[in-house]
């Protein structure tokens, strides 16, 4: 863990979804030093499924040592970031800080997200950011060491990182933008720079897009917090940076990273956006998924794949190995309580050897697995290849991981999809 220095004491930080996750634990590093922290976070209400609210964080941040001011923001709305601003240079005499952290999530593709989810991931991630620091900006320029940070990600034009959720990447991408703009724009004045996790980091966010067990993959928001304070506490000619947590506290000598591990020793997932920071070596064995698993058969394997497929629904076409196996494996483990309980019918497209169309139908009374198309409408349909696809069943390969490493593509319902890992983890002990 890196120690306080005391160098935020006196200074004013301005964090938007500061109420939990992130935001909250950026906010509590700060205030160990005696900072004053706006909280502009939109939960004012005890939340159904989320912890915390402004008030809640507010108490922590001044049993930690600082000063709260819960402010009621949506960043949404311009008016209320307008009132929080002025609200918080009436209270404290300035803001030294800017940290846009508010963020939405929706890990969809293209023909699978809804407008509404498209319109709250550009309005929170670009336009809430761009029109937080427009308001902060002024206040900012009148500090001795003013800085903007923004959560978003170093600029990666890899495709894998587009095709499988093109809004969300857009709008965490136009948030980098503003680093890059902002960052050359106010040079001189105001550093600006952005920060991303090497590894995923478990929030509430994460629990609903990994399901049950997804924490063991992840790190505390610890390692966020004092790669943030170690930004903020260095000069403004710091700027136009984008930063990665570990590499940054690797460079200041932090050397124990298990301290920040929810299960320390357990593999962790690799964040999105990182693709030069996943396994290479896994990756250039198996590839990002069809192409190269089809170049690995011969022309006959490849003929008799292909004359599987065209047979889709004749016993006698149903293929042998690993992937049949696991399917056998599937069929006998289906009982009725994973039926009522996931109320799903998943349809998977499998590329290479053994691949093809195969389903689990767990919404038909009795549920069943096996090759061909559902019996019926599937609700989600999952693309990989065929090797992924073991992997995946049998507990080596995370569906989240492959997920976000582009090996793996979903269409449909994603909750359905969280539920089937959930399911996974149940049934690794038979396969």
């Amino acid at each position: 863990m890196l120690p306080n220095t005391g160098k935020l004491a006196g200074c004013t930080l301005f964090i938007t979804g500061a109420s939990r996750g992130i935001g909250k634990a950026i906010a509590l590093k700060a205030a160990k030093d005696g900072a004053n922290i706006v909280i502009a976070a939109k939960t004012a209400e005890p939340h159904p499924t989320l912890p915390g609210t402004i008030y809640t964080a507010a108490q922590e941040i001044e049993a930690a040592g600082g000063k709260a001011l819960p402010c009621i923001v949506n960043v949404r709305e311009e008016q209320q970031i307008i009132n929080a601003v002025e609200k918080a240079v009436k209270t404290f005499g300035g803001i030294d800080i800017l940290v846009n952290n508010a963020s939405a999530i929706s890990l969809t593709g293209t023909l699978e997200t809804a407008t509404k989810k498209v319109n709250l991931m550009m309005d929170v991630n670009v336009r809430g950011t761009y029109l937080t620091s427009k308001a902060c900006l002024p206040h900012l320029r009148k500090s001795k060491n003013p800085h903007i940070l923004n959560l978003s990600p170093p600029m990666n034009l890899n495709p894998m990182w587009f095709k499988n959720h093109c809004a969300y990447t857009i709008s965490k991408y136009g948030m980098s933008m503003c680093v890059l703009g902002m960052a050359e724009e106010f040079r001189g004045e105001v550093a600006v720079n952005a920060l991303w996790p090497k590894t995923a980091i478990h929030t509430a966010a994460m629990d609903m897009l990994g399901g049950a067990g997804i924490e063991k993959q992840c790190r505390k928001t610890d390692i966020l917090a004092d790669a943030a304070y170690c930004i903020l506490t260095k000069p403004k000619t710091f700027t136009g940076n984008f930063i990665i947590d570990e590499v940054l506290l690797r460079e200041e000598g932090v050397k124990d990273f298990d301290v920040y591990a929810i299960a320390p020793g357990h593999p962790l997932m690799p964040d999105f956006f990182l693709d030069v920071e996943i396994d290479t070596t896994a990756m250039n064995q198996e590839g990002y998924g069809a192409a190269k698993e089809e170049k690995k058969l011969s022309r006959s394997q490849q003929e008799g794949a292909d004359g599987a497929k065209a047979k889709t629904e004749s016993a006698a076409a149903m293929p042998s190995g690993p992937v049949a196996e696991t399917f056998r494996v599937i069929q006998g483990a289906v009982t009725e309580e994973y039926v009522r309980s996931t109320q799903g019918v998943f349809q998977f497209e499998l590329s290479g050897h053994g691949g093809g169309a195969w389903y689990i139908d767990l919404k038909s009374k009795g549920g069943s697995a096996g090759f061909g198309k559902a019996p019926v409408t599937a609700d989600v349909v999952m693309s990989m290849s065929s090797a992924d696809f073991v992997k995946m069943f049998t507990g080596k390969l995370k569906p989240t991981l492959a997920f976000m490493t582009g090996r793996l593509r979903i269409k449909g319902n994603m909750a359905l999809a969280i539920k089937l890992e959930k399911l996974l983890s149940q049934l690794n002990s038979k396969l």
